[in-house]
């Protein structure tokens, strides 16, 4: 009986083809939303917890709202700097939503591409490659907040 030499693929090989086959799975269903659906669920679910949050009326977590508010506020420093600043400290901790928020923010107070690039530049260079998956995302963003594509 004559068999067909079956050539086995390494195990590690295997392993990058079904990652890179769920990665493009992911990659189809995100495409799918559109720039407006991306920014309008985010803005619409925090808005929407944040209700929530208030509504229990804590003293200590109204109290951190409210410091979070003012800090952001025109001051010394003006609100487009202190969101840029947001904005690296956001990327270097690696917090998307914050990311996002402040991405929102620095549009908000019409910084342009061009100053957004090195806002990236500045948080990559004090977080490390570790912030270059953040930054990725950031830019996504940052192209659907502006209508790019």
């Amino acid at each position: 009986m004559l068999r067909a030499k079956v050539e086995k693929k390494p195990a590690a090989e295997s392993y990058l083809l079904r990652f890179a086959f769920i990665d493009s799975i992911i990659l189809s269903a995100h495409k799918k939303i559109s720039m407006s659906d991306l920014v309008n669920e985010f803005n619409e679910y925090r808005g929407k917890m944040n209700e929530k949050i208030l509504a229990q009326n804590n003293k200590v977590i109204n109290r951190l709202f409210n410091l979070d508010t003012n800090t952001y506020a025109s001051g010394a420093l003006p609100v487009k700097t202190k969101e840029m600043l947001g904005l690296v400290a956001s990327m270097v901790l690696r917090c998307d939503d914050c990311i996002r928020y402040h991405l929102g923010k620095c549009k908000d107070e019409g910084i342009t591409t061009e100053e957004i690039y090195e806002v990236f530049a500045v948080a990559n260079i004090v977080g490390g490659t570790i912030v270059i998956p953040h930054f990725r995302r950031a830019v996504e963003y940052w192209e659907e907040l502006s209508g790019a594509t």
